[in-house]
């Protein structure tokens, strides 16, 4: 069975799944149900389930959640000519700070979706359920896929709230669980799931090696999940259980390390063979879905030249913290990152070197100007001109418009007969809220940072990690690029800190540099083979992995990070590991005494 997901919008009566006063959800309409055989309900079934992920994971909820609390990312308002944007009632701001209230909206955003979510999976459920057990074999497998997504789903709810919700039927009132025995709830379903799962449909649809990919991560987090506030028991038997699961990935030689980094994240993602689980978003129309390329980029690049391009712009957000750079500068020592390790940059822009330096320049958009102007600074590109991709420092290069918000790229010839574009070093064309006549300086990223001081769009280097669609339709607003939730190399790191913390540093050691030498298709950046390893490198490890793919919070939370001081953030309560219930979601339940009660230290 092969199908698109659609993405499904949703009513405000599925939003507050779990919210409502008397706890009884209703599922919207949704057709789920078909009239021309099985195969309409099942797909039905399964396309709402997934169909809600990409929303649930946008970047002004669960994704931003994540990666703001984190010390990888920070958002403070940014103050220019044109007024102050993401100030958003210091959302974004105690959020990084570890000060969130319970009326946050990035934490009821993330809530709201994420019970809705969890909800249409139970719906499918119900539908599937009855189908199964009058032996219908696509249904028994489809069954299991949502078992299993299930419990995927209240993981991510044990991860950030500490609670899980025990429901097996859209009629019945779910039971809150904590600690050990919401660790036991998703691991036994995790394993019920695994008798009848698929083994062929990665990685847009749950499957085998994505159960024993999340059973290995579940484990490896068991020790935080079962005691959030203490100091981790990371149990030989945990480690154990990680080893063993994550050994039936690896053996299975069903998915392989990407050569090339980027092409993780790029258009043609679906098909990588490091992909275990992913979102699928081939050719979904959807405004969801292309927000973890441009949320970081600066508000004055329009990354990709063409006619269907011409509204596709960055929005000035996050940036990565100095101190999250400053790991890569430990690692590294003298070398430039960038050089080191194929994972931190890749340059896309090939300037002539005649051009490389800026210096002195005045950005040009228009003869009239009467200023001193880069009007010939610049290379022709065809359609297929790529930015650089990684963290950006400085500035960078790309096409540009005769108007910032109007007109079309400016182009040139080489004679070949074939468009070309002009391809000029990044000028700012945010801060002074007209349509370019008055400016004057180029955007350069720098490293300072912070939420005190007063911050310019440019300020920070920022995260492209994720490519700018080649086949969006329609801008910012659709992608082809799946969303990776799971790969080879998170299955290889999580063995090697497993082994690592049973004492078995040979292991560890020989799994980190096997991922670290898969990443070939640069040969000159590569990353050289460590020769030891501690808890420590191997915590920085992962922050070069998996910057920017909702990673880090976890990963410092384990590795006992979160507490620390990094920038603009100095709280150190243990108790805001876990985000806060929505105040909203226990009003809803307060008929129910004691149904939903709130985190400590909130």
């Amino acid at each position: 069975m092969n199908f698109h997901i659609r993405t499904l919008f949703v009513g405000l009566s599925a939003l507050l799944l779990w919210n409502c006063t008397d706890l009884e959800e209703e599922i919207i309409d949704e057709s789920l149900t078909g009239t021309d055989g099985l195969t309409e309900p099942i797909t039905g079934s399964l396309s709402a389930a997934y169909g809600i992920l990409p929303s649930t994971f946008r970047h002004t909820r669960y994704f931003g959640l994540q990666e703001i609390a984190s010390d990888e990312a920070i958002l403070p308002p940014r103050t220019g000519l044109g007024g102050t944007q993401w100030a958003d009632n210091d959302t974004y701001t105690t959020t990084h700070r570890h000060l969130i209230s319970a009326g946050n909206d990035l934490v009821s955003s993330s809530w709201s979706y994420l019970t809705t979510a969890l909800f249409r999976t139970v719906a499918a459920i119900d539908v599937l359920k009855p189908l199964a057990e009058a032996g219908d074999a696509e249904a028994v497998q489809a069954l299991a896929e949502m078992r299993a997504l299930r419990a995927y789903e209240n993981m991510l709810f044990l991860d950030s709230w500490g609670l899980a919700f025990q429901k097996e039927a859209t009629s019945e009132t779910s039971v809150v669980l904590r600690g050990a025995d919401a660790v036991d709830y998703i691991e036994a379903e995790f394993l019920a799931s695994l008798e009848h799962i698929n083994t062929d449909k990665a990685p847009g649809r749950m499957s085998q090696a994505a159960v024993h990919g999340f059973l290995a991560k579940l484990y490896l987090n068991a020790a935080v999940y079962r005691d959030p506030y203490g100091t981790p028991n990371f149990t030989d038997a945990d480690m154990n259980n990680v080893i063993t699961y994550t050994d039936k990935v690896i053996n299975s030689g069903s998915f392989a390390l990407s050569p090339e980094y980027f092409d993780l994240f790029n258009d043609e993602n679906h098909d990588n063979a490091e992909l275990i689980f992913a979102l699928d978003l081939r050719g979904v129309l959807s405004s969801d879905h292309n927000r973890w390329a441009y949320w970081s980029m600066s508000g004055s690049l329009f990354p990709r030249p063409g006619d269907k391009y011409l509204s596709m712009d960055g929005t000035d957000g996050p940036a990565a913290t100095p101190d999250f750079y400053q790991t890569w500068v430990d690692a590294y020592g003298s070398v430039d990152p960038a050089d080191a390790d194929a994972r931190f940059y890749q340059k896309n822009a090939q300037v002539p070197a005649a051009l490389e330096d800026i210096s002195g320049l005045t950005p040009y958009f228009r003869d009239t100007l009467g200023l001193k102007t880069d009007k010939d600074h610049y290379f022709l590109a065809g359609s297929d001109f790529e930015i650089d991709r990684g963290i950006i420092r400085g500035t960078m290069w790309a096409p540009r418009k005769e108007k910032f918000r109007s007109g079309d790229f400016m182009t040139g010839s080489d004679g070949s007969g074939e468009t070309k574009y002009r391809i000029y070093p990044l000028a700012e064309a945010r801060e002074n809220g007209s349509d370019l006549e008055d400016i004057v300086y180029y955007v350069d990223h720098t490293l300072d940072i912070s939420i005190q001081n007063t911050n310019s769009y440019a300020g920070g280097y920022r995260f492209a990690k994720w490519q700018f669609s080649k086949t969006s339709p329609d801008g910012n607003n659709y992608s082809d690029v799946d969303l990776v939730l799971l790969r080879l190399a998170d299955v290889y790191l999580m063995r090697a800190e497993a082994k690592l913390r049973k004492g078995d540093n040979g292991g560890a050691l020989a799994d980190v540099n096997f991922v670290r030498a898969s990443r070939t298709a640069r040969p000159d950046q590569t990353p050289k083979p460590w020769t030891s390893i501690t808890l420590e490198t191997l915590f920085r490890e992962r922050g070069f992995e998996f910057y920017w793919e909702m990673s880090r919070r976890t990963d410092q939370i384990r590795f006992g990070k979160y507490e620390d001081t990094w920038t603009s953030k100095t709280d150190a309560d243990v108790k805001h590991r876990l985000f806060p219930i929505p105040q909203t979601a226990i009003d809803g339940a307060s008929n129910t005494p004691g149904y939903l009660e709130q985190n400590e230290g909130y």
